[in-house]
């Protein structure tokens, strides 16, 4: 089995339904991909418990605690490299301002195969989307994760609850 990433998927309610917290992928790799924006998560390091590896991830992408809340598992994804990604919804609202980043930082080979290296926001912004705005530019795989969402909030009685 590939390699295991675990992510909090905030939602508030918006006018024109749900509406999720994605953060932009760092780096050059990433800066003119289409489908470059994910739910903020990360690897799971070895014994550690994948909601716990959720909220730490949150905290470092961001560079902020995720809000208070209740989580709703949304289960598991396998991406296109073989990555399988687990997840939860939290309703909570967080101000995310000029939508810039100060959180963790990675080293990476920059061109690759050049052997240079360069330090890079492992995320780059944050920003709230409709979940139909999500759709086309999150990682494919996690578009299940937003449908799962959708039914979670649909089953629950409407707009998720931020009190």
């Amino acid at each position: 089995m590939g390699a295991v990433s675990a992510g909090l998927l905030l939602h508030r309610a918006g006018v024109a339904g749900p509406e999720v917290l994605l953060v932009h992928m760092g780096g050059p790799f990433w800066a003119r991909r289409d489908r470059a924006w994910s739910i903020p998560k990360g690897l799971v390091e070895a014994g550690e418990d994948p909601h716990a590896a959720a909220l730490r991830e949150f905290a470092e992408e961001l560079g902020v605690a995720a809000p208070a809340g209740v989580d709703v598992p949304l289960g598991e994804v396998r991406q296109s490299g073989g990555k399988v990604a687990v997840a939860w919804a939290r309703a909570a609202d967080l101000d995310v301002g000029d939508g810039v980043l100060h959180g963790s930082t990675a080293v990476i080979e920059w061109p690759p195969r050049s052997g240079r290296s360069i330090e890079v926001l492992e995320v780059d912004r944050a920003a709230w989307f409709t979940v139909d705005e999500a759709r086309p530019l999150v990682v494919a795989a996690q578009t299940e994760l937003l449908d799962r969402l959708v039914t979670h909030v649909t089953s629950a009685g409407g707009q998720p609850d931020l009190h």
